[in-house]
């Protein structure tokens, strides 16, 4: 399971959705649905959305490995 720190991020800038979907070329639907954990972006994505908050990718998502 990846878990995220989109929110956390976008806060820090104070950033609405829209903006950092805008910056990254997705959706404010896809940043809602990916800060949900709805599903996992791309590793594309993921770099977009880690540069455009002025992060290393390890800050803003994390994997979790699941206990089955």
């Amino acid at each position: 399971m990846l878990e995220n720190f989109i929110s956390v991020g976008r806060a820090e800038k104070k950033w609405t959705q829209q903006h950092l979907a805008d910056d990254v070329g997705v959706s404010r639907q896809t940043i809602a649905a990916l800060e949900k954990n709805k599903y996992n972006p791309s590793l594309i994505l993921a770099f977009k959305i880690s540069n455009s908050l002025g992060k290393e990718i390890t800050e803003v998502f994390k994997f979790k490995e699941e206990v089955v």
